[in-house]
């Protein structure tokens, strides 16, 4: 009797596994299918709002606590007289509209990966701002590729071209193609020790050449033009191509400082396109930027006077991501605590 009961007790488990295993196959398809057709969804977030609402329950947490009663009806009466003023406006004569002011991110890598997300947003803001409005842009990034920080640039220039006034948040760092990006809005503001400038051009390409005659290894470079490959990994480069390479990024260089000038007429260009950085107090003095500050400090200073709504446009993350992305996370938030670890360990008494 004994051995039959543990004998069905193991069918029973061996049973139950496949049950939840096949339960799990068929959720992850499930999972899977629905993402092929999942889009980016529009998140909408009123920023003035928030902020009423954490500024409440910091008055509510530091009250006393007999007063709290007290003040959460206050807070109830006055949502629900604000109700009422809207109902009443229902019907008559529209008063003047009060200003919005868009709120988008830019967080560039080296490719500017960024841009076709932030085209999207920019796109859905021109297409529902109106006359008055204000763009602003919390900007990040220390450049990359010139030709995708070109098209970056040219993204942000639509919403002047539309007739919305920009302004740029600099809180870090906006370097290079970052920059490229910055001078083309209205006003742009930085952090005190932001990092801004590098209007300049580098390339840096390595050559194995002589690593490869030395192991008689030859590389053919074919070409169809004269200048198709001025300088090469593999083969072996001439002055003749480190000219051309130098000329065209010469040109590149005349391009960017063209671009930076003519949306900052009032800046020295020669004296400023030297590929330098400077923090956020010297770009102010040479006219990179027009003012200091944080960008949270302008997004409040703004909600005095205007609706500020952040608008950002989220891809759907398939599961493959989410298990990496929790992965990542773990493995990141153990080096990090490793590193922390070691550096308070210089501190400690022995």
């Amino acid at each position: 009797m004994g051995e039959w009961l543990s004998e069905f007790g193991l069918f029973l488990a061996q049973l139950v596994s496949l049950v939840v295993i096949v339960g799990l196959g068929v959720l992850v398809v499930a999972r899977l299918r629905g993402e092929m057709g999942a889009e980016s969804r529009l998140k909408i977030e009123e920023l003035n709002r928030g902020r009423s609402i954490r500024k409440r329950r910091l008055r509510l947490a530091s009250s006393e606590p007999g007063a709290r009663k007290r003040m959460a009806k206050a807070f109830r009466r006055e949502d629900k007289d604000h109700a009422k003023a809207g109902k009443a406006a229902k019907g008559e004569a529209e008063e003047a509209r009060r200003a919005t002011a868009w709120v988008l991110d830019f967080h560039g890598d080296i490719r500017a990966s960024g841009t076709e997300r932030f085209a999207e947003e920019v796109s859905a803001v021109i297409a529902a701002a109106e006359s008055g409005d204000e763009v602003i842009v919390r900007l990040e990034s220390g450049g990359g590729l010139v030709h995708a920080y070109g098209l970056a640039a040219a993204e942000l220039d639509r919403l002047s071209e539309a007739g919305l006034t920009t302004t740029v948040c600099v809180d870090k760092v906006a370097a290079s193609g970052g920059y490229l990006m910055a001078c083309g809005a209205d006003s742009v503001r930085a952090a005190p020790l932001a990092v801004l400038g590098s209007i300049g051009v580098v390339a840096q390409i390595p050559n194995v050449h002589r690593l490869l005659k030395r192991h008689d290894i030859d590389v053919e470079v074919l070409t169809a033009g004269h200048y198709k490959r001025t300088l090469t990994v593999l083969g072996e480069n001439t002055e003749e191509g480190r000219e051309k390479f130098l000329d065209d990024m010469e040109r590149t260089h005349e391009l960017f400082k063209r671009h930076v000038a003519s949306r900052r007429p009032g800046l020295d260009i020669d004296a400023i396109a030297t590929g330098e950085t400077w923090y956020g107090s010297e770009a102010l003095d040479k006219g990179l930027v027009d003012a200091l500050g944080t960008s949270e400090a302008y997004l409040v200073a703004r909600m005095q006077e205007a609706r500020v709504v952040s608008v950002k446009l989220e891809p759907p993350r398939r599961l493959g991501e989410r298990l990496g992305l929790a992965v990542s996370t773990g493995v990141e938030r153990a080096l990090l605590r490793g590193a922390e670890v070691l550096d308070a360990s210089r501190w400690q008494k022995r």
